[in-house]
């Protein structure tokens, strides 16, 4: 199975160049407004997925970001309905694609008030523990900690996250964005981690996707 992965595109998705694949999997921040406005995050929406919906890889998976309003305000049902004809749309659940389990999540530790924003600690960790043990693939839009977290505050990934994945017994790869400076693979233990940022901490969509090859 080749996965493509990308993230953090912010309303700047057609800067980026996707690769042919099975699986396509956007990890968060399609929108580049980040308002609490209904029109706004809407119009944001609705031209991502017609952007998102042209490409002809079998499958596709989204999962929200803390600039995704649209899908945490008042017409969050009405948001995840419009996906629906383009591709999964992952909160706390799962799919899976020819024997893969994908699991999605879009929560971040909380900083300046966005969306999906949860306190670190005993809250976070709740959410983190909603993970099904049988993934193998997951997504979720922020990092874990001192894994391609690094930006100019320092490491700013989540501790409960990193304690979480590495109970996973079948995890494969970590696929997340959210960080733009720390864009990049790694691999820790038995886990391969993509930081698929296509947006560099200048907000410049340079990134190129990541393509993973699923053996």
């Amino acid at each position: 199975m080749k996965i493509v992965a990308i993230s953090d595109t912010h309303s700047m998705h057609d800067s980026v160049e996707v690769p042919d694949g099975d699986v396509l999997i956007h990890a968060g921040d399609f929108s580049g407004r980040g308002s609490r406005d209904d029109l706004e995050e809407f119009l944001d929406l609705e031209e991502f997925l017609e952007w998102f919906g042209k490409f002809p890889h079998k499958n596709k998976i989204l999962v929200a970001g803390n600039h995704d309003w649209c899908f945490e305000n008042s017409r969050r049902d009405e948001a995840i309905a419009m996906t629906k004809e383009v591709c999964t749309y992952l909160e706390d659940s799962s799919i899976v694609i020819d024997g893969i389990k994908f699991y999605g999540a879009p929560w971040q530790p909380e900083f300046c008030n966005w969306a999906f924003n949860v306190p670190r600690g005993s809250e976070l960790a709740a959410k983190w523990a909603k993970i099904e043990d049988d993934t193998n693939v997951l997504i979720t839009h922020g990092p874990p900690h001192k894994i391609l977290d690094l930006c100019p505050g320092g490491y700013v990934g989540c501790e409960d996250l990193l304690e979480a994945v590495l109970k996973l017994p079948k995890l494969k790869y970590h696929i997340f964005g959210h960080i733009h400076e720390s864009y990049g693979i790694e691999k820790f233990l038995d886990v391969t981690y993509v930081n698929a940022s296509n947006c560099t901490g200048s907000y410049s969509p340079n990134n190129s996707a990541t393509v993973i090859d699923y053996n």
